[in-house]
């Protein structure tokens, strides 16, 4: 008989909360019932989940009462409220919030990358940060094949990273841009920041807050989850990587410029990585410059996948190489990505928590 799982999703009312559960309607997961989680101001929203309408509810610890699986995706101090309140009522957590992503207890999951390391979880699953995703997704079959370095990248990211909020304002933007009148920016670069500065029709590098050694947030991000994803260590020496993290005035769908140097150069070259990529899992390969064909977010948006091209030698230094990635940042980037790992942890029948209890005190210290 197949087991079944009572799965919540927690911020359901969100961008990412809506994918996830279009995702896990078309997941492998055996789904017996389904809640719709949200603040006071979503619930009674009605929503459809494999021909049936549900309604959203306001959260309380309470409702993670008999619930095997959570999806979260609502913001990290709602993950901090609420997420230790579902392991201790033994529910297994699938977040996508960066507030557990760097706790040593939280294994820092993408699922083509180091799907062996869910089964250290102790009750809560981190997603990594939608730019980290896809690049690593990216590098992992050249890391398998010829060893990584050092990576240098250099993003391009959809307003709809920073939330619906900031894709409506850039359509906003858009349009008074058209009218020639005045653009009224209220949220980009970062929300509580003291100055906005409109993203339609323009660039903004910066993404999240500055830190004091003059990267952002975002930055530091993509510079750490990389090392703790590859090698279990936030800190590890073993890989060197530094990030530029940009906004642009696209809707959905990441790009990145990727330039990675190899530890095994003489073994390398362009068609050997591009070789790995077309067979590295979840990745398709998109490069053929006589036929200008190369990854596009408007192509990518709506698809799981992760796309690569431009893949091609750097001409001045040997064992080095760039390539673009473009990934739909809402769906490998967040939520297929989360359910990606829910299906995982029911392959290997991991949906439970060892000790609800001590999980509950480990992540209340937190």
């Amino acid at each position: 008989m197949v087991k079944e799982y009572n799965v919540a999703i927690l911020g359901a009312s969100g961008a990412v909360g809506t994918r996830m559960r279009e995702q896990l309607e078309q997941s492998t997961i055996p789904v017996k019932s389904l809640k719709l989680l949200a603040s006071n101001r979503s619930a009674g929203k009605k929503s459809t989940f494999r021909g049936k309408e549900y309604t959203i509810e306001e959260t309380k610890p309470e409702s993670f009462d008999g619930i095997d699986l959570v999806l979260s995706s609502a913001g990290g101090s709602v993950s901090k409220r609420f997420l230790p309140e579902a392991v201790r009522r033994g529910a297994v957590a699938v977040d996508n919030t960066s507030y557990f992503r760097m706790d040593k207890n939280v294994p820092l999951v993408v699922p083509e990358v180091n799907s062996g390391v869910l089964k250290n979880h102790h009750g809560i699953i981190s997603n990594p940060n939608c730019s980290t995703i896809q690049m690593v997704v990216a590098l992992k079959p050249i890391f398998d094949a010829f060893g990584l370095k050092q990576v240098i990248v250099s993003t391009y990211q959809a307003a709809s990273g920073a939330g619906q909020s900031a894709w409506n304002e850039l359509e906003r933007e858009s349009s008074e841009y058209l009218k020639d009148q005045k653009m009224q920016a209220k949220i980009l670069p970062v929300k509580g920041a003291e100055k906005h500065y409109p993203l339609a029709f323009n660039l903004l590098p910066q993404i999240d807050v500055f830190e004091d050694d003059a990267y952002t947030h975002e930055e530091w991000k993509m510079i750490h989850e990389t090392k703790k994803i590859f090698f279990d260590d936030m800190n590890s020496s073993k890989i060197k990587v530094t990030a530029t993290t940009v906004r642009v005035p696209v809707p959905v769908g990441h790009g990145e410029t990727v330039y990675f140097q190899v530890e095994k150069a003489n073994e390398a070259s362009a068609e050997a990585i591009q070789n790995a990529v077309a067979d590295g899992a979840g990745l398709v390969l998109q490069d053929d410059p006589s036929q200008q064909l190369y990854p596009q977010p408007i192509n990518a948006a709506g698809k799981r996948e992760t796309f690569v091209g431009r893949i091609r030698p750097d001409l001045e230094n040997d064992g080095s190489y760039w390539m673009w990635v473009v990934s739909d940042n809402l769906l490998k980037g967040a939520a297929w990505n989360a359910v990606q790992i829910a299906e995982e942890l029911v392959k290997k029948d991991l949906v439970r928590v060892a000790d609800p209890e001590k999980s509950y005190e480990m992540y209340k210290e937190n």
